[in-house]
């Protein structure tokens, strides 16, 4: 990759989306990868649904 698209894609990157770091202990990222992918998701889209779906389920018990 260039250094002009790789300027243009951390640009769009910075522009499009957040990053978050989650530190977990070692072999834990191993655990959740593999389960991420017995599901058939990444594991980034693994973590974005399970913090969904605990906010979803907090709040049904908050109502």
């Amino acid at each position: 990759m260039g250094k002009a698209q790789t300027r243009a894609t951390n640009k769009y990157m910075n522009k499009a989306y957040d990053s978050l770091r989650i530190v977990c202990a070692k072999g834990l990222k191993d655990v959740y990868k593999a389960h991420a992918e017995e599901h058939g998701e990444s594991l980034n889209g693994f973590v974005n649904r399970a913090i969904k779906e605990t906010i979803e389920r907090d709040n049904e018990t908050v109502e």
